[in-house]
């Protein structure tokens, strides 16, 4: 439909909207008293959201019927992406100043790091294999690769979890979130799940696996 058409580009301008922000608050030197923070906390933050905004857009497409929403799930899993490299490149650079061997003993010593950066290196075959030729290229594999979004999501709220020291509260609302569309997948995969568990029960079954 056409304005489904018209409403992508609008999508896409509003998705830059949260790195605008945070532009205008360096520009303004309105980043708190702890800059490094305040930008590593705000593009996690927003990659995040934009993680959930991707993952909720199946359940949104099933129960509602809008099935041009699908449109928008590779959109919203590459800015996810885009402000995870930005999440990313702040503690690389701003916070180690490319000291790639103290970076590696932050990631094997400290767990919230290692959860994060397991979220981000499992991102990026992601973004890598989310064109139409890789796409059409990898064909099955392309759906059972993408899977892996549901352990980067959960990597990201442990992340954010153990990095908060007192105040729990955002990321155990990024966590409900995240439980409630993983819960809904699962709900949709149990019947599937449970025929496939009948037909190898049957002996039917069970010669045809082994076949």
């Amino acid at each position: 439909m056409s304005y489904w058409r018209a409403l992508k580009p609008v999508t896409f301008i509003a998705c830059l909207i949260p790195l605008g922000q945070l532009l205008y608050n360096a520009w303004t030197d309105n980043l708190s008293a702890n800059p490094i923070e305040f930008i590593t906390h705000f593009t996690g933050d927003w990659t995040l959201i934009f993680l959930l905004a991707s993952l909720s857009v199946t359940p949104l497409r099933q129960i509602s019927g809008w099935n041009e929403l699908i449109k928008y799930r590779r959109m919203l899993g590459l800015f996810a992406f885009f402000y995870v490299v930005l999440h990313f490149a702040t503690y690389m650079v701003l916070d180690h100043f490319f000291d790639f061997q103290a970076i590696v003993k932050d990631v094997m010593k400290r767990p919230y790091v290692t959860a994060g950066f397991t979220g981000f290196v499992l991102m990026i075959p992601l973004a890598i294999t989310s064109t139409a030729g890789m796409i059409r290229r990898l064909g099955k594999r392309w759906q059972q690769l993408h899977r892996f979004v549901y352990v980067v999501g959960i990597a990201g709220v442990i992340h954010f979890y153990w990095l908060v020291k007192a105040d729990i509260r955002r990321p155990v609302q990024y966590g409900a979130v995240l439980a409630l569309l993983l819960g809904y997948r699962l709900v949709k995969w149990m019947p599937a799940l449970w025929g496939r568990l009948a037909q190898s029960s049957s002996p039917i079954g069970a010669r045809q696996l082994s076949e």
